[in-house]
């Protein structure tokens, strides 16, 4: 019996360290992937094309429920009675009375939520490759975390309220200013208006801008963004308040889910990686 009792402890003094080992070797693997790595450019090209592309096919396959998108539209503009900022209406007919200016707002709408989106990634690329991937993670899941809201709570933009007078502005002025308007509502959800990711994505660019930009006037002008189009989307009627604070709330997931991936911010981690110029980076700690 002790003969026995001697012989299994061995066994298990020797296969102690293979565990160990294992377990060693997974900590490597997850260090690589969570270490920022020389983004490579055709790659990024193909994830950013094929992540847009999966992101308007499942946001467009959301069903539109039009009767439950009102009803919540009309939910929204009652609590937003409640709270006191039920302003919309009036933005919406202030501006749309000066034709130059809504005119603008509507090409506004229609472009700059996706150039501005672009060129700071590019300029992540390029000028801050350390942090890009981190930047891009986040991104990515305020983008994702956006579907959630699309299918669990269709809403009507306040356009297409029934009896909310508000002004269609890219109707009323001939212009291409949403997808949701005219002869492209066929190709977009109209009912996905809650979270708002123009709110989601220009926040997106206006804090990584402020953060990592050198030159005072362009931080001026990361903070500036934001604002801008909050109040572009609400003039056009295309979003209530409330739809900007999903659009908030949606953003803080994504870089939450970069925070605990990389262990920090992506603002935080170093500027270069190896294989770029500048100081190479030290992997991260697991």
């Amino acid at each position: 019996m002790g003969e026995t009792t001697v012989t299994t402890l061995e066994g298990q003094d020797r296969a102690a360290p293979r565990p160990v080992a294992e377990d060693r070797a997974g900590k490597t693997f997850l260090r690589r992937l969570r270490t920022p790595r020389r983004p490579r450019f055709w790659f990024e090209i193909l994830l950013i094309a094929a992540s847009y592309w999966t992101y308007s096919l499942i946001r467009n396959a959301v069903p539109e429920q039009r009767g439950k998108a009102l009803r919540n539209a009309d939910w929204i503009w009652r609590v937003e009675h409640d709270l006191g900022i039920a302003v919309e209406q009036s933005v919406n007919h202030a501006v749309n009375s000066a034709a130059w200016l809504i005119i603008g707002m509507n090409y506004y709408y229609a472009t700059l939520h996706f150039v501005v989106t672009l060129a700071v990634l590019v300029w992540l690329y390029h000028s801050h490759p350390g942090r890009y991937a981190a930047a891009r993670l986040a991104l990515f899941a305020t983008t994702a975390v956006a579907l959630v809201g699309y299918y669990f709570f269709p809403l009507a933009p306040p356009r297409l309220m029934n009896g909310g007078h508000f002004v269609d502005t890219v109707v009323v002025h001939h212009t291409w200013g949403s997808m949701a308007s005219g002869d492209l509502k066929h190709m977009s959800n109209q009912y996905a208006a809650m979270p708002s990711m123009h709110i989601g994505w220009s926040l997106w660019c206006g804090l990584t801008i402020f953060a990592l930009a050198s030159a005072p006037w362009a931080r001026v002008l990361g903070l500036l963004y934001p604002a801008a189009t909050l109040l572009v989307i609400v003039s056009t009627a295309n979003h209530f308040w409330l739809d900007a604070v999903g659009g908030m709330l949606c953003l803080a997931f994504g870089f939450t889910v970069a925070r605990l991936w990389y262990g920090t911010l992506p603002y935080a981690l170093p500027r270069w990686v190896p294989g770029t110029r500048g100081k190479p980076m030290l992997p991260l700690k697991a």
